[in-house]
């Protein structure tokens, strides 16, 4: 096995590694002061950002739930890795080569993720390979006759999965995968006589997490001699859930978090068929129902903007139907306006690209409805109006979906516009929704996807808000907030003196000598996390903040002085209340020409040349 891994190269790694650009591949950041960005939490479902990245400290913290670190750590908390398979992973990043420590063994526990990465990866290479051979002919006139040129194929890295029983079994063994890994990536079956390729005879799609990872495969059959289903995709294994990834969102992430808008669509070949057609922010479930764990992706992604828009396509038939009421039944989930788009004549997406082109495909999402509109129409649609039982059902179905109008201002609107469909009196249906808004059940607690692993019980954590409200600590808060965010341009001379402070606030205190207790490692560039290691545990959480809390100097170019400024303010002020105390003992001793008084005041002096030389330094 593999050495344990240099602790110099982690340090550099960690230095290499942009950390915004890394969180950015999970969460849209917006900028929120020097060196400060924010956006919604990963690790915890939140309806307003409080998950703060600080780029030049390398730091990370959530004032929501709590999690912090840096970009190691936000690795190993995203997927799940081990710490060196995370180091590994962001050092193929960077193009950076590790370097290995003789005598050390690295524990396996359980599946090694980077392992079945790379058999993934390895597959999906081959697969693009097998398409332009002369056994996927079948495949490529497939993709052709659906209106995908070869350069769509190379684009969204379409392959083939040959007939046989172990082409890719017996590729992937040469490249050194056991059979075990293979298994447990998904890429292989078990049989009583060994194991057999899962995918055989089928044009093979790679799902790619947002980093552009290969996690698994979905595969469309091609032959008539085929029994399996028409779709099939690879199942659960340790890196590939389908409840938490949606197909081409590494590619329409960008354009999803620049625009504001998600479309979602059903299949493989309609996203094509939409980037194809210049809709490049559509994405598409993998062979599961739109649910809550895909919300919680795509909030991260495109942030929380009300006015951004989540367009979903449903066919028209009864499947479409139930798919709509599904979707609305978690439309509560987003800030964003959710509508739907349907097609013409029945056309999912790739086949309205096929039959009218372009145009068509970016003017049907343009032509969009209201999702309650749309899941309203289809509630009542399958109920018979001209019967008295049958608008009576209709009406308890459709009263919830109006009672669920995130935006109260339309509830009344629509509430005459059900009476109209219905042909029943306004008052009625005023009831009926009245009613369905009170027996609402209470929203379900929000599951972030990645999280369904059991969580340790949350010890007590002392955090901001835990501070008193009032000027003497807010002074106290802005000058350790500068000690430890610009520890090393406040400078080691003027940090020996502030960490002798005098502070009032106990919870700060506990924090001032922390700071004392990492002074020696000041220059070590790893400032946050020494003060970190000499915090003791129930105020990490508030060291954390305060590394990632917005300053109030908004100038990058000023802040160092604004810190050293700050930092000067809070000595400033225990000399000024020892010049109070000196000049109230000099009254008390009355006689000005007494040696006593003499001695105070040469101390008074002495104290204001000292609060000069902390300016003139």
């Amino acid at each position: 096995m593999a050495g344990r891994i240099k602790a110099s190269d982690v340090e550099e790694v960690k230095r290499r590694t942009n950390i915004a650009d890394l969180v950015g591949d999970y969460v849209a950041l917006k900028n929120a002061g020097i060196d400060s960005m924010k956006g919604l939490c990963p690790f915890h479902d939140e309806r307003s950002p409080s998950f703060h990245v600080r780029p030049a400290l390398g730091y990370f913290h959530c004032f929501g739930c709590g999690e912090s670190g840096d970009a190691i750590s936000f690795v190993q908390k995203m997927d799940h890795l081990s710490f060196a398979e995370s180091v590994e992973r962001l050092a193929a990043r960077t193009n950076y080569v590790l370097t290995y420590e003789e005598g050390f063994e690295r524990r396996e526990d359980g599946p090694n993720r980077a392992r079945l990465l790379a058999a993934n990866q390895a597959a999906s290479d081959y697969y693009r390979g097998q398409l332009m051979g002369e056994e996927a002919q079948t495949a490529r006139a497939f993709l052709e006759q659906r209106g995908f040129a070869a350069a769509s194929w190379e684009q969204f890295a379409v392959g083939y999965a040959p007939r046989g029983w172990d082409s890719l079994t017996g590729h992937l063994r040469q490249l050194g995968y056991t059979p075990q890994e293979l298994v447990q990536a998904g890429l292989v079956s078990e049989g009583q006589r060994g194991v057999y390729d899962r995918f055989r005879g089928r044009v093979v799609w790679p799902i790619r997490d947002t980093s552009g990872q290969t996690l698994g495969f979905g595969a469309r059959k091609l032959y008539d001699d085929d029994n399996g289903p028409k779709y099939l995709n690879t199942p659960e294994s340790p890196v590939y859930h389908k409840s938490r990834v949606l197909y081409g969102l590494d590619l329409a992430k960008k354009a999803i978090s620049r625009g504001g808008r998600a479309v979602i669509v059903e299949g493989y070949t309609d996203v094509m068929a939409c980037h194809l057609a210049g809709v490049e922010d559509a994405i598409a479930t993998c062979g599961t129902a739109f649910g809550k764990d895909h919300i919680s992706m795509l909030r991260r992604v495109m942030g929380d903007d009300a006015a951004a828009e989540v367009i979903f396509t449903f066919d028209p038939d009864e499947a479409g139907q139930k798919a709509a009421l599904r979707a609305f039944g978690e439309e509560q989930r987003f800030t964003a306006q959710t509508y739907a788009a349907v097609a013409p004549e029945g056309y999912d997406p790739a086949d309205l690209r096929l039959h009218r082109g372009d145009e068509a495909v970016r003017e049907l999402f343009d032509k969009k409805v209201p999702l309650f509109e749309f899941a309203l129409k289809q509630a009542i649609s399958r109920f018979d109006l001209n019967s008295v039982e049958g608008r009576v059902t209709a009406l308890r179905q459709a009263a919830p979906i109006v009672a669920g109008i995130k935006d109260p201002g339309m509830r009344p609107g629509y509430t005459h516009a059900l009476a109209r469909m219905l042909g029943v009196e306004l008052g009625e249906v005023q009831h009926a929704v009245r009613n369905a808004g009170r027996q609402a059940p209470p929203e379900p607690d929000y599951v972030a996807a990645g999280t369904d692993y059991d969580r340790e019980p949350e010890r007590p954590r002392v955090t901001l808000a835990a501070l008193r409200q009032d000027p003497t600590v807010w002074l106290e808060r802005d000058a350790i907030m500068a000690m430890v965010q610009q520890g090393p341009a406040v400078g080691d001379e003027l940090l020996s003196q502030a960490v002798t402070a005098q502070v009032t606030e106990p919870h700060l205190r506990v924090v001032r000598d922390a700071l004392q207790a990492a002074l020696p490692q000041l220059a070590g560039g790893a400032w946050v996390e020494a003060v970190l290691a000499a915090t003791p545990e129930t105020h990490q959480s508030l060291v954390r903040e305060l590394a990632v809390a917005s300053m109030p100097q908004r100038d990058p170019a000023l802040l160092p002085e604004y810190s050293r400024e700050v930092v000067i303010s809070l000595l400033d002020r225990d000399l000024i209340s020892l010049k109070q105390e000196l000049l109230a003992r000099m009254q008390r001793i009355g006689d000005p020409t007494s040696e006593a008084s003499r001695r105070v005041q040469e101390q008074l002096a002495a104290l204001e040349l000292a609060r000069r030389g902390l300016r003139n330094d």
